[in-house]
């Protein structure tokens, strides 16, 4: 075994902010058990990685309930939970250590938010030495305010400002941004070996 997939904070704190129907991806649980069960169908290893904000009363403090993973997913025993409280998944976990002592050196990133955390975490991972694949589709966000923009607008005031980045536009900058620097760019058909070849001409 010396693959490993990463799947990053899909978990409920995520569902219960109201801009969450603004994902770009909603169904990324099917997006990430088609990679989970092509993972565990080579014995790969697979990892599951949740945020947590102790002590802030936000929707991502364990005392809230909601920092576990979105209904529909389930781990299998002898998968692994690392509780994360940064950005990338490395940090302020072993996951290197648990990579390490596998053998692993080849990554595929997948989750929540797909600019913040699995893009940090793509970023990290490929400093370490990791070659890392990016499920880009089996990653989502939602749209990000203008740095001028006043803070907590809702999401009706959100998608109001035409300074708004979309998540779809999100989501295609990560995809530039990391492709032929830190990661492998792959849709989940890709990787499953189910994308459509188009014929020639």
């Amino acid at each position: 075994m010396t693959n490993a997939l990463i799947v990053i904070d899909v978990q409920e704190s995520f569902r219960q902010q109201p801009i969450w129907r603004l994902t770009a991806n909603p169904d990324i649980v099917d997006k990430v058990n088609r990679l989970v069960e092509l993972a565990r169908s080579r014995g790969d290893l697979v990892v599951w990685v949740l945020h947590a904000d102790h002590g802030t009363g936000s929707l991502f403090d364990p005392t809230k309930g909601h920092v576990r993973l979105i209904e529909g997913l389930h781990q299998a025993p002898g998968e692994p939970t690392l509780t994360k409280t940064a950005h990338n998944a490395f940090t302020t976990t072993n996951l290197q250590q648990l990579l390490t002592a596998r053998g692993i050196r080849d990554l595929t990133v997948c989750g929540i938010r797909t600019e913040q955390c699995c893009e940090t975490t793509a970023r990290v991972a490929f400093d370490l030495g990791y070659r890392v694949t990016f499920a880009i589709d089996a990653t989502t966000t939602t749209p990000i305010a203008h740095r001028d923009a006043p803070p907590n607008l809702s999401p009706d005031e959100l998608m109001a400002d035409p300074r708004t980045l979309s998540a779809d536009d999100v989501i295609e900058r990560t995809a530039y941004a990391l492709a032929g620097r830190f990661a492998r760019i792959r849709t989940v058909d890709e990787l499953t070996g189910v994308a459509e070849v188009l014929p020639v001409g």
